[in-house]
């Protein structure tokens, strides 16, 4: 490798890597406006509808389900809990299709649905492979 190299990549990796990460910004600061971070009553942070009803634990859930797995089974609950997770963002990217004013929202909801779906299949297809008898 010439040292030109380092540090470089396939475009086609680059880019499904940065789709993945402002997919999951968009998922976490909530795809044109669906969410807003605020306290809860403990003070801690939760994720808010516009109503003002929280989404208590639902990342804490996901997140408890890897807890003190390794291996095999780590592999395998994090598969389970990253579809759910990346089906939540495909329905949040869709509503954001039909409901976002600017047209670079609906550009990244078309990025997320494209690519969390893709990923969706592979980890299902995964799962199928490894998972089920």
């Amino acid at each position: 490798m010439s040292p030109s190299s380092v540090g470089a990549c396939d475009t086609v990796m680059c880019m499904d890597t940065k789709l993945v990460v402002v997919a999951l910004m968009a998922l976490i600061v909530g795809a044109g406006g669906g969410y807003v971070f605020a306290n809860d009553a403990r003070g801690q942070g939760a994720h808010r509808m516009p109503d003002g009803s929280a989404m208590h634990g639902e990342m804490n859930s996901m997140m408890a389900g890897l807890a003190g797995k390794t291996g095999e089974e780590f592999d395998h609950a994090f598969i389970t809990e990253m579809i759910v997770h990346h089906e939540g963002a495909v329905e949040m990217a869709e509503a954001a299709l039909q409901h976002a004013k600017h047209e670079e929202i609906k550009q990244m909801a078309n990025e997320i649905i494209s690519a969390q779906t893709r990923e969706i299949e592979q980890m299902k297809e995964w799962e199928m492979a490894w998972y089920v008898q």
